[in-house]
């Protein structure tokens, strides 16, 4: 259970700390979702592991609104439907793992994911980037595997964007259409988490103040995040996710 005291106790450095996750958010929402590992290691830094999870859940569906809103016109929905039905299990799976860990076991879990999440990435760019197929021939097994995978890791860590990402590349989505895809994912995702989240008691009014508090700099993020994505190349955007991403859970391990 999420402990209201928490908040009092939060340091001058810790609210800083929250607030760059939350700017990190936000731009993760209108950017690169890959940036948004950043945000889940931070969050977890600075509250209990199990607490950040469902802190920042209701601050990422404040993103996906913000998403859908600016991208709303370059969403396939072919393809948020297919993923849909994989998705469901995995968030099954992720409560049953979130009900049964203690707190240590799920920060190194946060950090291994991030790890793992990131090196698939790295050593797929290395080798030249996943095969692109035709958009919306992403189907079948991939498309299960996907959804599985995306609903496990955003249940267990909210972590799911480089799921998301890799399989948008393979789908050979254009850069907006990636961005309106996953936003319209996202939103449904981590409506479908809150009742999930909500049972474990992981929300609750102190972490909903926790948000309230934090929307201004998510909404800097967004904001930021809107500009940078039409100057910027994506490929530019993913390199800087990895960097970010392999720092973050390297920090989650130095403090487990």
């Amino acid at each position: 259970m999420y402990d209201p005291s928490l908040l009092d106790a939060l340091s001058l450095r810790e609210w800083a700390v929250l607030a760059m996750a939350a700017g990190c958010v936000g731009f993760a929402k209108t950017a690169i979702g890959g940036i948004g590992m950043v945000a889940v290691a931070l969050f977890a830094v600075v509250l209990p592991a199990r607490e950040s999870t469902g802190a920042l859940l209701p601050l990422l569906i404040a993103g996906d609104v913000v998403a859908v809103t600016a991208y709303r016109r370059h969403a396939s929905r072919r393809t948020v439907l297919a993923l849909l039905p994989g998705v469901v299990p995995g968030l099954f799976l992720g409560a049953l793992f979130l009900a049964a860990v203690g707190d240590a076991t799920l920060r190194l879990v946060l950090a291994s994911t991030l790890l793992v999440l990131t090196g698939w990435q790295l050593v797929l760019r290395l080798r030249g980037g996943p095969t692109v197929v035709t958009p919306g021939r992403a189907s079948g097994p991939a498309t299960v595997t996907a959804g599985v995978g995306a609903g496990f890791a955003t249940m267990t860590a909210n972590a799911a964007g480089p799921v998301m990402t890799l399989y948008l590349v393979m789908a050979g989505l254009p850069k907006l259409q990636m961005l309106g895809t996953g936003a319209w994912f996202f939103l449904v995702v981590n409506l479908l988490k809150l009742p999930f989240s909500a049972s474990l008691h992981l929300i609750e009014p102190a972490s909903l103040a926790l948000d309230l508090a934090l929307l201004p700099p998510m909404l800097l993020g967004a904001g930021a995040g809107r500009v940078v994505v039409r100057r910027l190349h994506q490929q530019q955007f993913e390199i800087a996710a990895l960097g970010l991403a392999a720092l973050s859970a390297a920090l989650l391990l130095a403090t487990s």
